[in-house]
């Protein structure tokens, strides 16, 4: 990951090259590559089980849009979380647009080395600022889930879970989490794991 001090704008996020996500946080271009599969993973997994339970005009637990690293507009900030979601009660239908400028709802960041330090520092403050009411941290190195919720201006410790734990928590109570389907094969327990190929990992 890069970070510029200088303020930034729009057009610098345009001038990076396609594989590379740009954001502006606080002011600050910060560039970083696409996931690597141990976060794609996790990523994936999130996904696919939330929005199969949520993602339906009919869903019986309540009606969401989900999205994958949407681009959100939020004031001066440029931030692209993970995961992002929108009660279908504040977006009734999910606009054809390059970004968003309407807060989500929820959002999960999952964390790696290079993307750590602003999912916990200045993600958080402009999340809180633009009013998101739920958000995640998943760290799929340390194999952990941390939920956090608002309160006024600033972020409301919930719990967090590891490894292979079955959990229940805000704001998708009404389905149970695997979180151990999250996680990339450990090569200590699974000694494919230290053999396989990269791509076969994703």
């Amino acid at each position: 990951m890069v970070t510029t001090r200088r303020r930034a704008t729009y057009a610098d996020i345009e001038a990076l090259p396609e594989h590379v996500v740009g954001e502006i946080l606080e002011g600050e271009l910060v560039s970083s590559s696409r996931p690597a599969s141990r976060q794609a993973r996790a990523a994936g997994g999130i996904f696919n089980k939330i929005s199969n339970a949520f993602d339906d005009a009919d869903a019986a637990p309540g009606s969401w849009w989900f999205m994958i690293e949407p681009e959100l507009h939020l004031g001066r900030d440029v931030v692209v979380p993970d995961l992002a979601g929108w009660r279908r009660e504040r977006m009734p239908v999910l606009p054809d647009v390059p970004h968003f400028t309407l807060a989500p709802d929820w959002v999960c960041e999952i964390a790696s080395p290079s993307t750590a330090r602003h999912d916990r520092t200045s993600k958080p403050r402009i999340y809180a600022a633009a009013e998101v009411a739920h958000m995640w941290i998943v760290d799929p190195l340390a194999h952990t889930l941390e939920v956090f919720a608002r309160d006024g201006d600033r972020w409301t410790f919930l719990v967090a879970h590891a490894t292979d734990a079955r959990v229940r928590v805000p704001p998708f109570e009404a389905i149970e989490l695997d979180l151990g389907r999250w996680w990339l094969p450990d090569a200590r327990r699974d000694p494919r794991a230290r053999h396989a190929r990269p791509e076969a990992l994703g």
